[in-house]
């Protein structure tokens, strides 16, 4: 009996010890160790990253002298994903997932290490976590739902006269989908026709946009990886046939669009690493942490495009 006793003590100090793991290193003055993978090079992705990285430093976790930062880039490529998540499951205090993709083979790699992930529009749908409140596993973190119904407000008080808007998206992206069809209903219960036209590489791009510039009166893009990377050539198209384009992100405004209401990146990045500290400093279990969505949303105006679309900067407003 008296074995039992001290087996079922020894089990109890165990899990105890287990549950405070990262927050006795942090507590010790240890350095802390951080995975990252992100899916691809991008702006609003890669502003995920810093301002995760910003908002540690800012809470005293500066990289080089108390975190050690294995930072993995997969450039879009699922093998990359493989390998790399691999490499990142179990060497690491906590790590952090840019973009559903990198989430999902970083989960499917690790049911144990604690996972971070931001830019993940649906978490639920993508089969991260069972719910946005209880995520129930070993996930937690931001997502990145852009407020699509002032969004279309947006482009819709822009182009008043549009008869037509087009859509253009990834079709091999989830989330893209997700987006690219909640902004055909809020359009078409606005009374506009809509023609979607989707990609299936960064190659597909141009010769998809061109076709769709031919047909429409403007366009809305989701918060899509593959058009983010290549919003420069979308801006070209659209000023040669003076088109509006309203997307899902302020990074994608900056890289060639016209305007949008939408997420800071580095600011959700930012509370991205706010959970991150939770799990390192006070030894949270991601499964009780809630998925947030973004605090900051902001309208942002390329006043250059809209300069060169004959458009007023400062007509543009977000429509109450």
């Amino acid at each position: 009996m008296k074995k039992t006793l001290l087996s079922l003590v020894a089990l109890t100090a165990g899990l105890v010890l287990a549950a405070c793991g990262n927050s006795d290193k942090a507590d010790k003055g240890e350095e802390i160790n951080i995975g990252i993978l992100q899916y691809m090079e991008h702006d609003s992705l890669s502003l995920a990253r810093k301002g995760f990285l910003a908002k540690l430093e800012e809470e005293g976790y500066v990289e080089g002298e108390n975190v050690t930062v294995d930072y993995q880039n997969a450039q879009g490529d699922q093998s990359n994903l493989q390998s790399m998540s691999e490499r990142l499951a179990g060497e690491n205090d906590v790590i952090l997932t840019i973009a559903t993709p990198a989430a999902q083979a970083v989960a499917n790699s690790t049911k144990e290490d604690p996972i971070l992930f931001t830019a993940v529009t649906d978490p639920v749908d993508a089969g991260l976590v069972e719910s946005m409140e209880k995520p129930g596993g070993n996930l937690t973190g931001t997502s990145d739902m852009v407020p699509i119904e002032e969004q279309i407000a947006l482009l819709l008080s822009i182009a008043p006269e549009a008869k037509t808007i087009g859509i253009i998206y990834n079709s091999s992206e989830p989330n893209s989908k997700i987006q690219a069809d909640l902004a055909e209903k809020a359009l078409e219960d606005q009374g506009v026709k809509v023609k979607v036209l989707t990609v299936t590489t960064t190659n597909d791009v141009q010769q998809v946009m061109t076709t769709l510039a031919q047909e429409v009166e403007a366009v809305y893009i989701p918060t899509d990886n593959t058009l983010a990377s290549t919003m420069p050539t979308v801006g070209e198209i659209a000023t040669e046939y003076k088109l509006p384009v309203v997307p899902g992100s302020a990074e994608m405004v900056d890289a060639g669009a016209l305007a949008t209401y939408g997420i800071n990146y580095s600011d959700l990045g930012g509370q991205t690493a706010e959970l991150a500290l939770k799990i390192i400093k006070e030894g949270a279990d991601p499964a009780e942490l809630s998925i947030e969505t973004s605090k900051n949303l902001e309208l942002v105006i390329n006043e250059e495009m809209a300069k060169a679309l004959g458009i007023d900067p400062e007509s543009i407003s977000v429509p109450k």
